[in-house]
């Protein structure tokens, strides 16, 4: 079996909660969340602008069994459907590997930590939904 190596980075072109971040700048944030966790980062794969489209994280997922791991500039670039996260998140962990969010500095490398990720998009959810 392969020897796994290093965290890929997750970016996007698409506004995430009505803002653009230029891709290099989504890049410095990962590649400095990477430094001070300790995690090789390794080159990022950059989603679709389409919307609704997940082909890069489906190909970032089918490249788990050669990795540690995942890191995306944010958890708001996870599908906003609540099964499909889930389907994510069981990938992740099924393939022994752990899901970072830079922006929001959390990570998922057990099922307890499911909640919190899921929390943090639910309160965004509302304060969208009140505002």
């Amino acid at each position: 079996m392969p020897e796994r190596g290093g965290h890929r980075g997750y970016i996007g072109a698409r506004a995430l909660n009505g803002s653009r971040t230029p891709q290099h700048v989504q890049n410095i944030v990962i590649r400095d969340y990477a430094k001070r966790k300790n995690l090789q980062y390794l080159l990022s794969a950059v989603e679709h602008i389409m919307p609704g489209s997940y082909m890069i994280l489906e190909d970032l997922l089918d490249e788990l069994p050669k990795l540690n791991g995942i890191i995306c500039y944010s958890i708001f670039m996870l599908p906003p459907d609540k099964a499909r996260r889930r389907a994510v998140y069981d990938r992740v962990l099924g393939e022994g590997c752990d899901l970072h969010a830079a922006v929001e500095e959390v990570s998922l490398a057990t099922k307890d930590d499911i909640q919190a990720i899921e929390d943090i998009l639910m309160v965004q959810k509302y304060a969208t939904i009140l505002s």
